[in-house]
């Protein structure tokens, strides 16, 4: 017999009207991670990245109660397609989850589609649902 087990994931989605690749330039370069990576009541971030497949990013979110570090490693970078890395911060578990971040072209627009896979409970899929969907609306607004 073959199970299939329900793995808890969130998918995002938005179309942004912008092109591909300077959607997907703006994931990979610190300044401008540090101006649209902010969810929630995430005040500003400091961001360091080495965007090379191996490369490493840290992300330091700070909200008025703490800084929150993310961190995580570059799995796969195809400009302007998708972009593969992963995620470990106190609010992900204590392990290794995956994001894949695709961009797909649309009607004078990109559309990005985040799948992050691998969180622990559906309490933390709920929280970075929120969370990926806030992102989301930073770039847009940057790109407005």
């Amino acid at each position: 017999m073959n199970a299939v087990m329900n793995v808890p994931r969130v998918v995002v989605r938005r179309e942004i009207a912008a092109p591909a690749e300077q959607l997907f330039d703006a994931w990979l370069d610190a300044e401008s991670l540090a101006v649209w990576m902010r969810p929630g009541d995430t005040e500003r971030s400091t961001v360091s990245v080495d965007p090379r497949v191996g490369g490493a990013f840290e992300i330091l979110m700070h909200t008025p109660a703490k800084t929150i570090p993310h961190r995580g490693t570059y799995r796969e970078i195809s400009r302007p397609r998708r972009l593969v890395f992963t995620w470990n911060s106190p609010y992900a578990g204590e392990t290794d989850s995956l994001v894949t971040v695709d961009f797909r072209p649309a009607q004078g627009a990109t559309e990005i589609v985040i799948t992050h896979e691998g969180l622990p409970s559906e309490d933390m899929v709920k929280a970075h649902t929120g969370g990926w969907t806030d992102i989301l609306e930073s770039l847009v607004r940057l790109h407005a």
